[in-house]
Formats: structure tokens, sequence, C-alpha cells
């Protein structure tokens, strides 16, 4: 049981089995705010998500970790000061923090946190991160100052040593903030260099890993859009007012693929080592734009859902992306992924495999085109589709039978609402 001036130290605790850092975001509250329990304090990022960091108990903040500051898993974040009574003062567990028994007493907290920082066993010593950097490198630790806590070397200070003795002179600035000028040609050009996201960084891993490790390859196909925009104008406002949600485009495409899953089932399947794994569930992860970059949060048991549990579920995805809310099992699974570039005004693309999956999806931009029909020229919506998928599990036959198979339940959507 906690008590007025007792020090609750908030610790990264493991949050799943392969992230072994995170990186401090904004932090929401400043330094000596009074917070409540359960309050967010700032944003955790992982190379998988980003979400809050709540207080686990009501008190005034102390900050340790800054903005951008790596921290491994049991590192400090903050310190929250006990500074008035509650009903019930017993810290809970969350996914990202721990609370311990009181360290201090809130007036030698400054004298205490000082002395423990001189004498801490962690100055000079280098997490695992930083380490592997530093020894690549060959960088001696003595010759790296540590700002984390009690001095400990984090993955950032061996970071910025590399560059500091790597980068001419002439290079960039070694800060991320300031601009460099020149005047070369008309006008003033200016650089900056910014520190990439964890989640950026993983999504560069990926999609360079996909293309190096997989046999990747893309088959085309067109779809007349002209019946499934005639049954929403149709419909669209009884469907609205029954649901609250709007009949977009995207339902009839999961559902379609949904269908053809089903009906291919090589597509919803995935390598594991010398096995293929064969899912009798449709788990579709839908490409979203966020703040940082672009995620495929994923939408589960689609063969089971009907069209307005199907636009609901994406659009309350779409807005925990928009928010930074989407949690580490929002993000985790999928069998197979759908990617809509027309919003951007995309004609055509080849979309890259989200791995471990073995096929996905991209839609495009709808684009009033001549077509014959029975021998006569007529200009109807059409859409180019493309399925990018891994050629060591999923032969020419089956790929294109899978997207022969789309294209038959988008130009008769008819068949969707009827199960045909």
């Amino acid at each position: 049981m906690s008590k007025i001036g007792d020090v609750i130290e908030m610790r990264v605790t493991p949050i799943a089995e392969s992230i072994i850092e995170v990186t401090i975001g904004e932090w929401l509250k400043k330094d000596g705010d009074f917070v409540k329990m359960d309050e967010p304090l700032c944003e955790i990022e992982t190379d998988k998500a980003t979400q809050e960091f709540p207080a686990t108990a009501s008190g005034t903040l102390k900050i340790i970790a800054q903005t951008g500051n790596t921290l491994a898993i049991g590192d400090l974040i903050c310190n929250i000061v006990i500074s008035e009574p509650t009903a019930n003062t017993e810290t809970t567990k969350t996914p990202l923090v721990t609370t311990e028994q009181p360290v201090a007493k809130v007036e030698n907290t400054a004298v205490t946190t000082e002395k423990q920082t001189e004498t801490s066993y962690a100055k000079g010593t280098p997490s695992p991160s930083a380490n592997k950097i530093l020894s690549e490198k060959g960088i001696n630790t003595s010759e790296v100052e540590g700002t984390g806590i009690g001095g400990r070397i984090t993955k950032q200070d061996a970071v910025n040593a590399v560059k500091t003795e790597k980068t001419p002179e002439i290079v960039a600035p070694k800060t991320e903030t300031k601009p460099q000028q020149t005047t070369l040609g008309e006008g003033t050009r200016t650089q900056r260099r910014q520190k990439m996201t964890p989640l950026r960084k993983t999504i560069a891993k990926r999609l360079v890993a996909v293309k190096n490790e997989t046999a990747m390859l893309t088959t085309f196909n067109e779809v007349n859009m002209k019946p499934i925009m005639d049954l929403r104008n149709k419909y669209k406002d009884e469907f609205k007012e029954k649901h609250q949600v709007g009949l977009g485009f995207m339902s009839f495409f999961t559902r379609a693929c949904a269908e053809a899953l089903k009906a291919f089932p090589e597509v919803n399947a995935m390598i594991d080592g010398t096995e293929i794994v064969y899912n009798d569930f449709v788990d579709i992860s839908v490409a979203v734009s966020a703040p940082k970059g672009l995620v495929v949060p994923v939408l589960r048991n689609v063969e089971n859902m009907n069209f307005a549990q199907i636009e609901k579920g994406i659009i309350e995805l779409a807005t925990k992306a928009k928010n930074n809310a989407l949690s580490i099992e929002d993000m985790t699974g999928g069998t197979f992924t759908i990617t809509n570039g027309g919003i951007f005004g995309s004609m055509l693309s080849t979309p890259i495999i989200n791995a471990p999956q073995s096929a996905i999806l991209g839609m495009h931009n709808i684009v009033e085109r001549p077509m014959a029909v029975n021998g006569e020229v007529k200009i109807l919506p059409i859409m180019y589709v493309a399925l990018s998928y891994d050629h060591r599990i999923i032969d020419g036959r089956e790929a294109v039978g899978f997207l022969v198979t789309v294209k038959k339940y988008l130009e008769n959507p008819e068949r969707l609402l009827l199960n045909l």
C-alpha cells in the first residue's frame, strides 16, 4: 500500500516476445505536473505500434526518459511521487509498466536520485543493442558518454558515436533539427536529417526481406465496377439508415476475397520452415495510412462477417490508426492483405507481400474507359486489380483462378449477398 511521499517507479516491462526495446514518443504531461491514476503520460513507440503509457498512481510526475530516448525492457521511464491520498493506492499492472515498492521519500527525492546516478552500476554500461553497434564499429565504451538512466549507454548514444566518427565535416549537421543551407544554384537549398521511427525501420526491413526471400510475382486483371456502383446507389441510403454506417467498396472487395480464399486455400496459406500452414479462417489485413507510416491492422474471421460488420470493423481500425491507438493485438496475425492505392490516385501497381503471408491484393482508382461489350464499345468505370503472390507456394493456376474469382464476385455483387 503506497502512501504520501512514496516514489512509484514506472518501468518498461515485456510487451511481446519479439520486442526488446521501445522509444519514448511525445510526452502528454510536463515534468512536475500532477497526474491521476490511469491518465496517459506519454506515447510509447515499438516496431509494431504506438500506444499510450498510463499512470499507475496519482501524484507528481518526475520525467526521466526524454522524447526520442530508446529504452530496453526494465529501464526507468519516469517516477510518480505520491502527493495525495486515494481510496485505493495499490497499483495495477499494464502491458507496458509495472510498479515497485517505494524507493524514497518525497523530501529526499532529488538528493537520493543524484546519489544513485553517481554510483549507479549502469554508468558507462551499454545496452545490448548499443554494445552491438559499438563493437561493430570498434568504439570503446569508455569513449562514449551515456545519457541513459544512471549513465547507461543507450542505442542512440551508440548511433550518435558512429555518426561523429564517420561523418565528414562538410556533410549535414550532427543534429536532427538544425538544417544545412547551401547556396549552390538558384536560391537557398536546405537539408535536414530525422531519425527513423521504430515503425518506419521495421517497415523498411520487412519490405527488403520480402523482396529478397520470396519468389514474388504479380498477376493483373480488370473489373467492371458499374454493377457495384449501381447496387450502392440503389441501397446506400437504406443501408446507412439501418446499420448507421456507409456502404463502401471495401466491404465488397473484402467479402469477394474471403469467398475466393475459401476456393483457393493456397492463397490463404503461408510457409513456416519446411511446412505449409493452411488456415481454415480468413483474417484480412487492411492497409491503412497512419501519421507515422503505413500499417496493416487485422480484420478477423471475415468469412463469418456481413457487409455492415466489415464496414464498421474497417472504420474502427482506421480510426485507431489515425489516433495512434492500434494495439499489438490489432497488428498481429492476418492471412491475406488488401491495399487500396486508388484512394491516392494510383492507376496500377505491384504491391509487396505482407510477410509471412503469401499474397496481397492491390486495388486502384476507378476510371471510365472504352470497353468492348457484345461487339459494341461502351464507356464503363474500370478498376485494375493486382495480386502479388509467393510463387514458392502459389502456382500461376491458383493465382489467376483466385483473381478471376474475385472479379466474378465484384461484377456480380448479388452473388455476395446471396452467398452464391
